[in-house]
């Protein structure tokens, strides 16, 4: 590990002279378990893609003492049926599914919580703001934890100041890939801020990997998200956010992108709609990347566009959700959305999508989740794919 890590960790360890006010009176089992079935048409292949696995995860953590809790947890994903390129499994006749069969430790970490602040030391799961940039990527089997040092100070209920340095990056990909890890020496920062109106979040994000150079870089940015009250029942929202993307450190190249998101929409109790325009940059050499973040949650669930276009992307999207009451008395929540993708400068036309899911518990430990994605071009750089997947979900 870098020498800044091991000064971080000492300096996690030592800070706690405080007991939390809110001590645990026991420790905590985890016990999660999650099997799904995806299946993947798309053009150039002459088989589609079906997979069936199961995703198992135990740990345990220890009851609080003087603000202090250990954490252990360990994750197993088996495929059940492996018609499906995992990206390790060498079966590239089938369209890729991303849930390689591994078995690894996912947590363990020491942490520290105190009224105004808190430390977590070891590896651990980061999603900072709605995980665009930093995520855990936690639709895909395997999860991305890291190991790192996070360090939180909140000087008044309404702000809060992270910091985070990142020695490792653990991938979706598993052990067996070799990108599967990444070394970093990665400085995460970031400022919120909760106002009448919105929170406000600034941040800056270092990134430095030693094995994967093209994608080291350091973003600047603000957000800003939030609604207000029209009536009783009704509300309106927003969203708005700006960075700019430079290389640092080890990257091969240099390079300054932008990237923004503008969102209008309405929301009730029980359902929202919302428009949405998300530009990244490209330079004709590069896109703007979000390497850490939860990927398959922007820009539609087909998961087209992962890497960004050397010449970028742009996003105009519209999204529905609602909540109804099933049969079983229980919410069913349907989720629907409309993507139109073009090129950062919108000269070029690269596709469009519709994605709906509809999820719902059947019991207070189990829900279940039909999700589909349908993706379309005219660009053989990004064919024609069509996603279905149908979950079972088990948390004790």
């Amino acid at each position: 590990m870098h020498r800044s890590f091991f000064a971080l960790a000492v300096a996690a360890t030592v800070i706690p002279s405080v007991a939390s006010a809110d001590e645990a009176p026991k420790g905590k089992v985890i016990l999660e378990s999650r099997l799904r079935y995806e299946s993947v048409d798309q053009d150039g292949f002459a088989k589609d893609a079906q997979a069936l696995t199961l995703r198992t995860r135990l740990g345990y953590e220890t009851p609080g003492f003087r603000g202090l809790k250990a954490l252990v947890e360990g994750e197993n994903v088996t495929a059940l049926s492996d018609r499906y390129n995992s990206t390790t499994n060498g079966k590239t006749a089938y369209p890729v599914v991303t849930d390689p069969e591994t078995t690894e430790l996912n947590r363990a970490q020491l942490s520290w919580t105190a009224p105004q602040g808190e430390a977590v030391l070891g590896r651990q799961r980061l999603i900072l703001n709605n995980a665009r940039f930093v995520g855990n990527v936690g639709f895909r089997q395997n999860e991305q934890t890291f190991d790192a040092v996070k360090l939180v100070y909140r000087p008044s209920p309404s702000v809060s100041l992270t910091y985070a340095y990142l020695d490792k990056v653990h991938r979706i990909f598993g052990e067996d890939h070799p990108q599967g890890n990444w070394r970093s020496d990665s400085h995460l920062m970031q400022v919120d801020a909760k106002t009448s109106i919105g929170q406000v979040s600034a941040y800056g994000y270092l990134l430095d990997f030693e094995n994967a150079p093209a994608l080291s870089g350091a973003t600047w940015g603000v957000r800003f998200s939030g609604s207000r009250p029209l009536t009783n029942d009704f509300a309106a929202t927003y969203e708005a956010e700006y960075a700019r993307q430079g290389d640092y450190r080890n990257s091969p190249t240099s390079f300054d992108l932008d990237y923004y998101r503008l969102s209008a929409g309405a929301k009730t109790k029980a359902s929202s709609a919302a428009i949405g325009l998300e530009r990244l940059d490209g330079d004709g050499r590069r896109g703007f990347q979000t390497p850490l973040a939860t990927l398959h949650a922007f820009q539609g669930w087909a998961d087209v566009f992962l890497t960004t276009p050397v010449n970028g992307v742009r996003d105009i999207d519209l999204s529905a959700t609602t909540s109804l009451t099933g049969p079983h008395a229980k919410p069913v929540k349907i989720q629907a959305a409309l993507h139109r993708f073009d090129d950062a400068d919108g000269s070029t036309d690269l596709g469009h999508e519709f994605d709906a899911s509809i999820s719902t518990p059947l019991t207070p430990h189990v829900s279940t989740e039909l999700k589909a994605a349908f993706f379309q071009s005219d660009l053989p750089a990004f064919p024609d794919r069509t996603k279905i997947w149908l979950s079972f979900e088990f948390k004790l």
